[in-house]
């Protein structure tokens, strides 16, 4: 039975209060943020210029990254605005429903970049392991319907996670010790039986992340083994070099991932360390992978020169 003492009953509005403990100094942070996403930002956006104007670039490899990087420019945008509206300006209140709608797009925005990271990881094992039959394997239908997938388990899963939300009716505060609305921070404030919000939220993260985890380290295995049974240094050398951006963005995205999932659910981290990391998980991949693909790309690299330097 739910006590009716010092809780709020369907609350229009919550207190998200940044980062705890550095509220004197995250004016000053918020400057470091608004540089990531601003390379993350142009860094994107300039990929989606390139990308579908380059005719060199319309492979398997690109049209994923090109949908990376519109994931990429919606997290940035889902989740900088009001982080540097409480830093900067103390706008500190917003809508319930305004944060469970962040919620869903921080969430499964999150969800599509694993699940792009998985379809990459199986492009890039098809062509090592497989490459004549790349092009015959990875056909505009099944690229269309793998990212259609990926967007979908995404939209649906986290999508069930807000309206489990949204079925409770009280809270024992409105105060979010947060920068921006997450699942669990939400889920800690109820006053009622939460076990089937946790359940569902171990549910979701285990099915998105471990699933798309366990298989991009498949396929890295298997690609290694391939790479190692070529008898020439230098294909073994290409090989590698087609797979290093990839092993790059999947190292940074998922051990940031893991670390922000396990110190919420079972760590006893500081608060303030967990939001500071919690939010570079968020921030600083969307501003690596621009960065990381298009330095691995000569024809990136000389379409940006070009847009840069000499049209001018």
């Amino acid at each position: 039975m739910v006590s009716m003492n010092m809780s709020y009953m369907d609350p229009k509005t919550v207190t998200l209060i940044g980062i705890p403990g550095l509220e004197h100094v995250q004016f000053w942070i918020g400057f470091s943020f608004f540089a990531v996403c601003l390379v993350a930002l142009l860094g994107n956006i300039i990929l989606l210029i390139i990308i579908p104007t380059e005719l060199s670039l319309h492979q398997p490899m690109y049209i994923f990254l090109a949908v990376l990087a519109a994931t990429d420019i919606g997290l940035c945008v889902a989740i900088a605005p009001k982080m540097l509206a409480i830093f900067w300006f103390g706008f500190y209140s917003t809508a319930f429903d305004a944060c469970l709608a962040q919620l869903f797009f921080i969430h499964a925005l999150q969800g599509m970049e694993s699940g792009l990271l998985l379809a990459m990881a199986f492009d890039c094992y098809v062509a090592i392991c497989d490459p004549l039959r790349h092009t015959t394997t990875l056909t505009p239908f099944l690229l269309v319907s793998m990212v259609l997938a990926v967007a979908i388990r995404a939209t649906v899963l986290v999508g069930i996670l807000t309206i489990l939300l949204k079925r409770l009716h009280f809270f024992q505060s409105i105060v979010i010790a947060h920068s921006y609305c997450e699942h669990m921070a939400v889920v800690k404030l109820a006053a009622e039986d939460t076990h089937v919000n946790k359940t569902c939220g171990l549910f979701v993260g285990f099915t998105i992340l471990g699933f798309d985890m366990i298989f991009i380290l498949i396929s890295y295995t298997l690609i290694f083994q391939a790479v190692f049974h070529l008898h020439q240094k230098e294909a073994r050398l290409k090989a590698f070099n087609t797979c290093t951006a990839h092993i790059f963005v999947f190292l940074e995205f998922y051990i940031l991932a893991f670390f922000s999932f396990f110190s919420h659910w079972f760590g006893h981290v500081v608060p303030s360390t967990h939001i500071l990391l919690s939010t570079i998980y968020l921030l600083v991949p969307p501003a690596l992978n621009s960065i990381v693909y298009g330095v691995k790309n000569e024809v990136i690299r000389k379409c940006v020169a070009w847009i840069f330097f000499l049209n001018h």
